[in-house]
C-alpha cells in the first residue's frame, strides 16, 4: 500500500444472523469502524465501508431446528433486526449485504473454483463424526465434549469457549451429538483442505516482521501463537444441508465451510455497492494504492490474519489488509456477555428504555472500549459518563454559548474586535485539535481520540469561565463580542470533529449553528485547523436545544434490576434437583410425627456462629430445638414464625443443650434458606401433617 492511499476499503465483521446484536458487538467492531469511516469521509477521502449478514453455517441450522422454522426464516428475521439496529445507531455502511444473495454465492463459488483449478487445495478422505441415529455427519457445532486442553466439559467441535482454543470435532473427549445425544461414530467422507502450512513463512514475515510496529500487540500475540504451533491444512468444505454448494464434480451434498465463504462476503458486498454506484469494485480490492482495514473482535483474529490472507495470497490478484485492529471483549457488570444466557444489553431494547440516546451509548462504549484488554460495561459508569461528561462538559458549554448569543445578539454571530493573547492562544489550541484527534484515530486509538474531543469542549468551558462575558457585557460590550465570537468558533469546531463519535449530536449542533455542509461551503475537518474563521460574523444561529439530558438513578436501577432478574432466571434454569432417595415404605413414613408449631423464643447459642436455640410451641408442649440457621436469621427474625416440626426425632445434645426435634427448611432459587411452613389460615399448633 502507498504512503498516501487513494481509496480506503473498510470492513466490519459480518454479524451472524442467529440473533440480534448487543453492546459487545457495538463496542468491539461497529462503533470503532464507523468512527474511522466517518473521520475519513470528513477529509474527503474515497471510502467503501462494507458489511453484511453472515447467513450460512451450522448455527443457523441449529437455530432453525430449535425454533421449528426454516433456515431462510431465521436469517430473514434477524437480518431485519440487525439492519435496523445499525440504522438506529448511525453505523454508516456504504453497503450492507447478505451472504445468502446470488452475487455472494457466485463470488464465493468463483473464488473456490479458481483455487481448485490452480491445485491450491488438498483433496482427502477423512474420518469424521457421524450420528447414526440422525443419519448425518455432524458439523462442528453439532458436537460437544470435553476440551483436550482445559477439560471444559461443554466445548464445541470447533472451539472451546472457556480457553479459546480452536479445535477439530475429533479432538473432543467423550463427544456427544447435540441432535440426538448419542455418541457419534467415525465415518469416511471426502473434503477439500486449504494447506495453510504452505503459507507459514509468508505469514510470519508479513505480519510478525513487516507489521511488528503498527499492529496491535494482542493481534500479533495471537498470530504468533498460531504460527509457533505450526499451521496445518484446514477443511474448506463440510457435509451440511445449508450453505453454498461446492462447485466441483464429486462434491454433491457438500457446502463451503462458513469461515471460507464469510470473508468473501466483503468482496461480494463491494461488488454489489460498486455496481449500484457506478464504480469499479476491483479498484477497492486489487489496487496497491488502496488501504484495506478489517475491524473485528479478538475471536476472529485467526480468520482475518491467517486464513483469509492465505486465501487472498493463493488467489493472487488481491491486496492484503494494511491493518486488523481487533478489539478484546466487553463484559457486562463483571460477567462475560452471553447471548444464550440473555446476559446482554440488546440494542433494540436499549432504545426502548433510552429513546434518542444513541450517542450516549456510543460515547460510553468508546470511552470504555476494550482496545487492549477486556473491559467492563456497568450501568453506573454509563450514567456517570453521561451526567459528568456529556451533560456537564460538552452540553454545558454549547448551551451557554448558544443561550448567551441569543440573549446578547438575537442569535447573530458578532463581528469580533481586536484579539487578546488569551483569545489567540485559545483559537490556536482549537485549531490544533483536528491534528491531535487525527493522530489517535489513524493509530486506531479511539478512546484516546474521544478524550481529546472532550478536551476541546473543556477548552471552551475554561475560556468562558475565565473570561466571564456575563459579568463584562454591560461595562465592555465590544470585548464581549470578541469573547462570544471565539466561543462560537469552538462550538463550530465541536460540531465538526464530534461527527465521527457523536453523529446525532453533531447533526443537531450543525443545525443549531446553521453550518449545513454543501459542496460549495463545507465546514470539514481540515477547515477547522486552517480557516481564520469557521463560523462567519452575521450568521444567524438557532435557539438553544438540549443536546444531552441527565439520567436519573431510577432509570439506572431499572436496568440493574432487569439484569438481576436475568441472573435469577438463569440460576433457576441451571438449578439441579437432588435425585430421588431410596424408596421408603408407608410404614417408614408413618413413623415420622410432623406437627405445626410456632417459635415463641429464640437466642444465639454462645460461642457458636451457626446455631440458634429455639423454644417451639408444638401444641403438645413447648420444647427446645437447636437449629443451624443463625447465619441466615437473627433471633428477632424468627420469633412468631409458623414452622413444620419433626417432634419424634430422638433427642440429641448440642453444646450441652438437649434438642428435641427438627425444624423443616429448604433453599429458594437464590440459595436462601427458607422455612417450610403451613400457609393456610385456621391451622393450629399441634396439627399433624400426613
Amino acid at each position: 500500500m502507498s504512503e498516501n492511499p487513494k481509496r480506503y476499503t473498510i470492513t466490519a465483521a459480518l454479524p451472524y444472523t442467529n440473533g440480534p446484536i448487543h453492546i459487545g458487538h457495538l463496542a468491539g467492531v461497529y462503533v470503532p469502524s464507523d468512527i474511522y469511516a466517518r473521520y475519513l469521509r470528513l477529509q474527503g477521502k474515497d471510502v467503501a465501508f462494507i458489511c453484511g449478514s453472515d447467513e450460512h453455517g451450522v448455527a443457523i441450522s441449529m437455530k432453525a431446528k430449535k425454533e421449528g422454522i426454516t433456515p431462510q426464516q431465521v436469517i430473514d428475521k434477524y437480518d431485519g433486526i440487525i439492519r435496523q439496529s445499525f440504522i438506529d445507531f448511525g453505523i454508516s455502511f456504504d453497503n450492507y449485504s447478505r451472504t445468502s444473495s446470488k452475487i455472494h454465492h457466485d463470488t464465493a463459488q468463483e473464488f473456490f473454483k479458481k483455487l481448485y483449478d490452480n491445485n491450491d487445495f488438498i483433496e482427502e478422505v477423512t474420518e469424521q463424526l457421524y450420528d447414526a441415529k440422525a443419519d448425518q455427519f455432524l458439523a462442528d457445532r453439532f458436537v460437544t465434549g470435553t476440551c483436550p486442553k482445559c477439560d471444559n466439559p461443554e466445548a464445541y467441535g470447533d472451539q472451546c469457549e472457556r480457553c479459546g482454543s480452536t479445535l477439530n470435532a475429533t479432538d473432543l473427549i467423550n463427544p456427544k451429538s447435540t441432535i440426538t445425544g448419542e455418541t457419534p461414530i467415525l465415518k469416511s467422507t471426502k473434503h477439500w483442505f486449504l494447506p495453510l502450512d504452505r503459507y507459514q513463512d509468508f505469514l510470519s514475515k508479513w505480519i510478525l516482521k513487516d507489521h511488528a510496529k503498527d499492529w496491535k500487540a494482542n493481534v500479533l500475540g495471537q498470530v504468533k501463537s498460531w504460527l509457533d504451533d505450526g499451521l496445518k491444512p484446514r477443511a474448506v468444505t463440510r457435509d451440511l444441508d445449508w450453505g453454498i454448494d461446492v462447485p466441483v464434480e464429486g462434491a454433491e451434498g457438500k457446502k463451503l465451510y462458513v469461515w471460507f465463504d464469510a470473508p468473501i462476503g466483503y468482496i461480494s458486498a463491494t461488488k454489489e455497492w460498486a455496481a449500484r454506484e457506478g464504480k469499479n469494485w476491483e479498484d477497492y480490492w486489487k489496487k496497491e494504492d488502496t488501504k484495506l482495514v478489517h475491524f473485528i473482535g479478538k475471536d476472529n483474529i485467526v480468520f482475518h490474519c491467517i486464513i483469509f490472507p492465505a486465501m487472498l495470497k493463493a488467489e493472487g490478484t488481491f491486496i492484503l489488509p494494511d491493518n486488523v485492529p481487533a478489539n478484546e471483549f466487553l463484559n457486562l457488570e463483571g460477567n462475560k456477555l452471553s447471548t444464550s444466557k440473555n446476559w446482554a444489553v440488546w440494542l433494540h431494547e436499549y432504545l426502548q428504555d433510552f429513546p434518542d440516546k444513541q450517542d450516549v451509548l456510543r460515547y460510553a462504549l468508546t470511552a470504555n472500549a476494550p482496545e487492549t484488554k477486556d473491559n467492563d460495561f456497568t450501568w453506573k459508569d454509563f450514567q456517570a459518563r453521561n451526567n459528568n461528561e456529556l451533560v456537564a462538559v460538552f452540553g454545558n458549554f454549547i448551551n451557554r454559548v448558544v443561550v448567551l448569543s441569543n440573549k446578547y445578539y438575537d442569535g447573530i454571530v458578532p463581528q469580533p474586535n481586536e484579539f487578546t493573547d488569551v483569545d489567540m492562544q485559545t483559537l490556536n489550541e482549537m485549531r490544533a485539535y483536528p491534528a491531535v484527534i487525527s493522530s489517535s484515530v489513524e493509530r486506531y486509538r479511539f478512546r484516546e481520540a474521544l478524550n481529546e474531543l472532550m478536551n476541546l469542549a473543556r477548552l471552551g468551558n475554561k475560556y468562558l469561565a475565565d473570561e466571564e462575558p456575563w459579568k463584562l457585557v454591560k461595562e465592555n460590550p465590544e470585548r464581549v463580542k470578541t469573547q462570544m465570537f471565539v466561543a462560537l468558533q469552538i462550538a463550530t469546531a465541536l460540531a465538526v470533529v464530534s461527527e465521527p463519535f457523536l453523529p446525532f449530536t453533531s447533526a443537531k449542533l450543525r443545525k443549531m449553528l446553521d453550518i449545513h455542509p454543501s459542496p460549495e461551503d463545507v465546514n470539514d475537518w481540515n477547515e477547522v485547523a486552517t480557516a481564520e474563521q469557521i463560523l462567519s460574523p452575521g450568521t444567524k444561529i438557532g435557539s438553544a436545544e438540549l443536546l444531552f439530558a441527565k439520567i436519573e438513578d431510577e432509570e439506572i436501577q431499572k436496568q440493574i434490576d432487569k439484569l438481576e432478574a436475568t441472573k435469577t432466571s438463569n440460576e433457576m434454569e441451571n438449578k439441579t434437583t437432588e435425585p430421588q432417595k431410596a424408596s421408603a415404605t408407608f410404614e417408614d413414613f408413618s413413623k415420622l410425627d410432623l406437627r405445626v408449631g410456632t417459635i415463641v423464643e429464640a437466642e444465639k447459642m454462645p460461642k457458636a456462629n451457626k446455631l440458634l436455640v429455639l423454644k417451639v410451641d408444638t401444641g403438645l408442649d413447648t420444647r427446645t430445638i437447636v437449629s443451624g440457621i443463625a447465619e441466615h436469621f437473627s433471633p428477632e427474625d424468627v420469633i412468631g414464625k409458623r414452622v413444620t416440626v419433626l417432634i419424634n426425632l430422638a433427642p440429641r445434645a448440642l453444646r450441652g443443650v438437649e434438642s428435641e426435634g427438627m425444624i423443616l427448611m429448604t433453599n429458594n432459587a437464590e440459595g436462601k434458606l427458607v422455612f417450610v411452613n403451613p400457609d393456610a389460615d385456621g391451622v393450629d399448633n399441634g396439627a399433624t401433617i400426613s
